[in-house]
């Protein structure tokens, strides 16, 4: 029987030489590895009082979606930059090239609203940090983090469990 992780195909040197990249569009194109994503995502949360789920850009809106639809939960995006048409809060992170800002509609999240962050893949750590302080900003308590794969050698599982965060993945790759 396949894993998950058996879906994930890995293409050497994009977006730059020496970047082994984790396509999960190959998991997302098969009906059994993604509804396997899916469930095996939401299986440690089962039972959890959770009032939203939180995807972020743009893969994370694929799974944070179909797991919203699977607990019949409301979904709420967080973008890059000037993508949403509404009144935002904005938060800066660091990208190994740069500097970025996540967005997210400043009505989203009511205080004391139990949220489900999920993404595809932790690497830095930098995107969920963003979004976690988001959340936060807003008064929402995150009740934990869901991704599909984690690239240990980059921290970003450590960075987010010293902010207090528990992380669910579904698999690891080593290798940047």
């Amino acid at each position: 029987m396949k894993s998950v992780k058996d879906y994930i195909r890995t293409i050497v040197d994009f977006p730059h030489e020496g970047i082994l990249f984790r396509d999960v569009t190959t998991l997302f194109s098969d009906p059994r590895g993604f509804r396997m994503a899916v469930d095996q995502m939401l299986h440690p949360y089962a039972g959890m009082q959770i009032d939203k789920v939180v995807g972020l850009e743009a893969r994370g809106f694929i799974l944070g979606g179909a797991i919203a639809h699977q607990l019949t939960l409301g979904f709420v995006p967080i973008r890059k930059k000037g993508k949403l048409p509404g009144a935002t809060l904005s938060e800066s992170y660091t990208l190994e090239y740069g500097e970025a800002v996540m967005e997210i509609h400043d009505d989203a999240i009511q205080p004391g609203e139990k949220i489900l962050l999920v993404d595809d893949l932790l690497a830095t750590g930098g995107t969920a940090e963003a979004g976690i302080k988001l959340i936060e900003r807003m008064g929402g308590e995150i009740v934990g983090c869901s991704f599909i794969v984690d690239l240990p050698e980059l921290g970003g599982r450590k960075k987010l469990e010293e902010l207090g965060m528990g992380v669910d993945v579904l698999c690891e790759f080593e290798g940047l």
